[in-house]
């Protein structure tokens, strides 16, 4: 990172900015390591696409996404709780995945559904120290357990021997599993205030999963996503912002013949550092599917979603031993919502990684070539 100094600066102004610096860089490289570190995947718990349920969970990037972070491991613990309501499509798609795909009965849009989600995410990531492609090269792993819940409730189709009926009734489930494996790399380049990033993740279907059941963990097929990020941070004033933006791939879920169209999601945040410690801000999502699903029932297809979420957040940034601790409090409320369960999403994120350079020695003199750090 390079900061520039100009001859002709008087040395006492010189000395404020060299200490004023000195503390926003230990502090941007070490929340930037941790805030990335634990927002690099996540569990799908969200309502979208086949039966409601999609690889991308809105929200997954926040504050300083695309910033550079301290070499070294780091380990990210998120609790994810998710509470979600929806009707007509979306509680139909879900009763014609339970019926074990069979898209010929007679819909009814006379339904209601209520899931709820409370996992802990476990993300441990790696950053490498040997710059690739001019750039910091970081992976990752993330995986997740808790439980999960669903209702589905109203006029229900009932299908036996290719007949079908309707009846009022309530289907519930719940239980204890552990989601997919998420594995990510990224690549960031930074120059003063203005960071960048791309990266690629997928998903290994290895989650709890059962077509004929309301509560899932897993999707039960592949997906890959990519995309880019960009983030500036003024490291004199505290001003953070920002805004990643991908797409999404789904592969075939082989145990329903269901293909999840192709989705594009951006999301962004804005933040304030208060001290060297408190940061707050506001963040949000906006995510539509670009394609339609096929294999859905001819009753629902042309199926696509799309929705809209913002809420605020608090951070704080605090030594832990030879570490270094952050602990993130964010909240997403949905808006402008079709074809997908709607409500709120709650985040308690705890993050360790290394502590940032702890100092810099001072130049030797005052050039208008700026130094390497």
């Amino acid at each position: 990172m390079r900061q520039k100094r100009c001859v002709g600066s008087d040395l006492a102004a010189m000395v404020s900015r060299r200490s004023f610096g000195r503390w926003h860089r230990r502090l941007f490289y070490g929340v930037a390591s941790l805030v990335v570190a634990t927002l690099t995947a996540s569990p799908n718990v969200s309502w979208a696409d086949e039966g409601g349920v999609g690889f991308w969970l809105p929200g997954l990037f926040g504050s300083l996404a695309a910033a550079p972070q301290v070499p070294g491991w780091a380990v990210g613990i998120i609790n994810v709780y998710e509470s979600e309501q929806g009707s007509g499509a979306v509680a139909a798609a879900r009763e014609i995945t339970i019926n074990k795909g069979n898209v010929a009965v007679n819909v009814n849009l006379n339904l209601n559904l209520s899931a709820h989600a409370d996992l802990v995410l476990v993300a441990p990531s790696y950053v490498f120290a040997t710059p690739v492609l001019g750039g910091q090269f970081a992976v990752s792993m993330a995986g997740a357990a808790g439980r999960t819940s669903a209702d589905l409730n109203g006029t229900l189709t009932v299908s036996a021997g290719g007949l079908a009926a309707t009846q009022q009734g309530q289907i519930s489930d719940a239980r204890y599993g552990f989601a997919d494996l998420f594995p990510q790399v990224s690549l960031r380049w930074n120059s003063g205030v203005n960071s960048w990033m791309v990266y690629g993740m997928g998903d290994i279907p290895v989650g709890t999963y059962d077509s004929s059941r309301l509560a899932n963990f897993g999707i039960n097929h592949g997906a890959a996503d990519g995309g880019v990020g960009y983030t500036y941070f003024d490291p004199k004033t505290g001003h953070e912002f920002s805004v990643v933006t991908g797409l999404t791939y789904n592969l075939v879920n082989p145990s329903t013949g269901y293909q999840n169209g192709i989705d594009w999601h951006l999301d962004w945040a804005a933040s304030q550092f208060l001290t060297k410690q408190v940061q707050v801000g506001v963040l949000g999502y906006f995510y539509d599917q670009l394609t339609a699903d096929s294999g859905c029932a001819p009753a629902l297809c042309p199926f696509k979603t799309r929705t809209a979420g913002v809420g605020p957040q608090f951070g704080y940034l605090f030594p832990a031993g030879s570490m270094q601790g952050y602990l993130n409090l964010k909240a997403y409320w949905d808006y402008d919502t079709q074809n997908r369960a709607h409500g709120y999403t709650a985040w308690v994120t705890l993050a360790f990684s290394p502590k940032a350079p702890a100092s810099e020695p001072p130049p030797s003199m005052v050039t208008k070539a700026p130094p390497r750090y």
